[in-house]
Formats: structure tokens, sequence, C-alpha cells
């Protein structure tokens, strides 16, 4: 139902204010180096049509960040308005960012999530992912 009203867009300017807030409210403890508007920054420098935004009935009430490396797609920070949820408005935006992915020759999408948010590892295999017996690392630089 709400996908019919649903409009989902490349990340505009004019929208930072709400991701901002937006991502504070769902992301209220991110590192430093996931700062809302440093995050933003960094991906208007890079593949910024794969940053889009949900919006309904003019307020923006969801995000989703896409990259693409040539070998795998990645998603980043979905995040949806709590007074929005379990309306397909996440399964919406993962539709979006999957169809612009699967546009570019992307084979395949991962992601990461703490192992402790169990809604959020349910969200997604209802959506078909599964997890992987991997070990993610990873390195600050700077």
């Amino acid at each position: 139902m709400v996908e019919r009203q649903l409009e989902i867009r490349p990340y505009r300017d004019a929208d930072h204010a709400d991701v901002v807030a937006l991502w504070e409210r769902i992301f209220p403890d991110n590192r430093e180096w996931n700062q809302p508007a440093a995050y933003i920054r960094r991906k208007q420098n890079v593949q910024p049509d794969l940053f889009l935004v949900g919006v309904l009935d003019g307020r923006l009430i969801a995000t989703v960040l896409a990259g693409y490396d040539g070998v795998r797609g990645w998603i980043y920070h979905l995040a949806v308005a709590p007074t929005h949820r379990r309306h397909g408005v996440g399964s919406a935006m993962m539709r979006a960012a999957e169809q612009r992915l699967h546009a570019l020759g992307c084979p395949k999408i991962n992601l990461q999530i703490y192992r402790t948010n169990a809604e959020v590892v349910r969200f997604y295999e209802r959506l078909g992912y599964a997890v992987e017996d991997r070990l993610s690392m990873g390195r600050r630089l700077g």
C-alpha cells in the first residue's frame, strides 16, 4: 500500500537536514567516522546516484545507500522512520537499491549488521538474504 505512495529518488542537497535527523534517530551510536554530515559528503563524491531517499506525503521517511565496486554490491544505512516501519517501506527501498545495482551488472549484494540486532536479521532474511560464514575485518584510515 505505502509503495504506491512512496517516492524513491536520489538524495538532493535540500534533503540534508532531514537525512541527518533520521540517521541521528535511527543510528544514535554512530562512530565518529560515520557521523551523518561526513557520511553524506563522502557518498556525494562516490556513486551519488546510489544514495536514495524515500519521501511520503512530502516528508523524508527513509534512506538507503548502495555501492558497487565491480565485484560486489553493498548496502548501507537502510533507515526507516519508526512510525513507517512494517508498511513495506524498507522492502521498497531495498528493491530500489537492488534494481540499481543489478542494472550496473552487480551479481551479489553484501551488507553488514550487528549480530545482536535480531529484528534486522529477520527483516533481511524475509527479503532473501542469508547469514554467511564470513569474518568481517576492517581498518580505519586516517
